[in-house]
């Protein structure tokens, strides 16, 4: 049988481009706990050269086996992406470069990447962003969901678009560290576990406590909006 962790989980995301070989040790580690089958996605937040890329993500396929891996270059220059991507055996995935309607379509038509990881509020609404998926699926492009901790009700709306997508990636991206506090009556499924699957409520397939929603609104009163980047200290609050 496969092993996919202690939890289920079958895709597990590590950051890179900082230190080779602790990462390498890492990756090792990842792919000896959770064996063959699980799928390993890094994302190098753009810190590598076109050369490093290429040499970095041959050998690290062949040793460890990687699923994709998201922006190994700066997307200024999306001939270098598709240099890659053309170069390695392993997928490439676009992100930083997907901020804008415009932005996405040039990375579409560009074929530069395998996979595009935004979310819909960057490209401004929900529609807009399943309609930039399909564009993506005529191009043979899969979509996979970004994440910027949001809460409950954003992720649940951003997963009914998920649903109507027929290029998405299996392994979406949720922060469910945030949703400890969420104003929702009952936990949507990946708050704490590996899987949601079909919707099956009316509407959004969620319900609001409305004394968590109060509660949220007294915070926000008493300590301004909130930011998930942010870490509260008795002192006030501090940037991370």
């Amino acid at each position: 049988m496969p092993r996919r962790g202690g939890a289920g989980y079958a895709a597990f995301y590590l950051k890179t481009g900082i230190d080779r070989k602790a990462e390498e040790d890492m990756l090792e580690a990842i792919r000896d706990t959770i064996g063959p089958d699980g799928k390993i996605r890094i994302d190098c937040n753009e810190a590598w050269t076109v050369n490093q890329s290429i040499r970095i993500l041959v050998d690290w396929d062949a040793r460890f086996g990687i699923d994709f891996c998201e922006a190994p270059v700066a997307h200024d220059l999306p001939e270098s992406l598709r240099e890659i991507r053309e170069r390695v055996p392993c997928a490439i995935s676009a992100n930083e470069g997907l901020g804008r309607e415009v932005d996405v379509l040039r990375l579409i038509k560009s074929r530069c990447a395998d996979v595009l990881c935004f979310g819909p509020y960057w490209v401004g609404t929900l529609r807009r962003f399943l309609t930039l998926g399909q564009i993506a699926h005529l191009e043979g492009q899969q979509v996979c969901k970004h994440t910027h901790r949001e809460l409950g009700i954003a992720a649940a709306a951003a997963h009914h678009v998920m649903l109507c997508l027929p290029n998405a990636v299996d392994g979406n991206q949720q922060t469910a560290a945030v949703m400890a506090g969420d104003i929702l009556s009952e936990p949507i499924p990946i708050a704490t576990g590996p899987r949601w699957g079909r919707i099956e409520k009316p509407g959004l397939g969620i319900e609001v406590d409305e004394d968590r929603l109060a509660e949220a609104h007294e915070a926000y009163l008493r300590e301004g909006q909130f930011v998930p980047f942010r870490r509260h200290r008795e002192d006030g609050i501090k940037m991370l």
